[in-house]
């Protein structure tokens, strides 16, 4: 998947601003538009190996969220789920975009459930990949890093360390877990302005937002394929049908031997269910 992944990451990045802040965003393909958003601690750079396949029939944009990637990382801005709700879509507005498909993975598919539940009338169809719901989060992994003085304690490069650690464990199959994995993840976060941006975002991780819609999610109207990796150690599979059952209509299929990270570890599977549920639902 190398050579496909290279076309969006040799795709210039675009940058707009939003509420006096700079975001960062990569497009590619024409047509109905296709918004990907990304979740922790990842970027827009996980779609990579869907992305081209995706632009064969969408217009797809694949944002950083504020305080992700190459976006701004302001020391004082909201960016809690339901912040990076109302930028992304002030972020359609601004690329002339009323509605879109939207797919989502982690904590992004909290944005997309309160973009879908707050904002209806934007979003066609949604993909929730892995995605955070009712109380799924902050994970044990996370909950640790949050305890009183670790921020302060930790130098850039432990945490580096830490978080080169942590990258192989959302996948299933070793092997999957690459060094260019890694880096394209963890190098974002890897000076004392990311540190510090990751310690914000973290902060923000409290479930008050997917558990405040969640009695609402039953008044969606919206095509939805909740997606998930059966071997996913991070977001537990015994989410997924919670989350579809919750949405009427919704499906639910399984990336099979797949951890959190599917995109990378399934690529042409997560872009084959994407697809043809797009398709099954035009």
């Amino acid at each position: 998947m190398s050579n496909v992944s290279d076309v969006m990451e040799h795709v210039e990045t675009r940058h707009t601003w939003i509420e006096g802040h700079r975001l960062a965003y990569k497009e590619m393909g024409q047509g109905q538009p296709l918004l990907l958003i990304h979740g922790i601690p990842t970027n827009k750079l996980m779609w990579r190996h869907v992305m081209p396949e995706l632009a064969r029939q969408y217009r797809v944009i694949a944002p950083d969220m504020l305080n992700y990637g190459e976006s701004d990382m302001p020391t004082d801005a909201d960016v809690s789920i339901n912040a990076q709700a109302r930028l992304l879509v002030k972020l359609m507005d601004a690329l002339g975009v009323p509605s879109a498909d939207i797919v989502s993975h982690d904590i992004g598919g909290g944005v997309s459930q309160l973009i879908a539940v707050n904002h209806p009338e934007r979003v066609r169809r949604q993909v929730l990949i892995d995605s955070v719901c009712f109380d799924s989060w902050p994970i044990p992994e996370f909950k640790q890093m949050l305890e009183p003085g670790v921020e302060a304690s930790t130098s850039v490069e432990e945490f580096i360390a830490t978080m080169r650690d942590f990258m192989p464990k959302g996948v299933h199959d070793p092997e999957a877990a690459t060094e260019r994995l890694k880096e394209i993840y963890v190098e974002p976060w890897n000076s004392a302005e990311g540190k510090a941006a990751f310690f914000r975002n973290m902060r923000r991780l409290n479930k008050e937002y997917t558990q405040a819609i969640a009695g609402e999610l039953k008044n969606l109207e919206i095509a939805t394929l909740v997606l998930w990796g059966d071997k996913d150690n991070f977001q537990k599979p015994d989410y997924a049908p919670m989350l579809a059952d919750a949405i009427p209509g919704a499906r639910l299929e399984w990336i099979k031997d797949a951890g959190h990270w599917v995109t990378d570890e399934q690529p042409e599977a997560t872009s084959r269910h994407i697809l043809e549920f797009l398709d099954r639902s035009a």
